[in-house]
């Protein structure tokens, strides 16, 4: 837990499984967060991490 969020991690070089999972979603950038299994946030994007993290 980070900021008080829960969360699991699936890294796509351990777990090469996930990259179809990713590519089925329609999804091509990493990292990814779902909630309630769909994308919240796909790509790099601090700054919807933030507001996020403050909710």
């Amino acid at each position: 837990m980070e900021n008080n969020i829960e969360f699991g991690e699936h890294n796509i070089s351990n777990h090469p499984e996930y990259i179809d999972y990713l590519k089925e979603k329609g999804l091509r950038t990493v990292p990814v967060l779902e909630q309630d299994n769909a994308p919240i946030i796909n790509g790099f994007r601090p700054d919807l991490l933030k507001k996020l993290a403050v909710q």
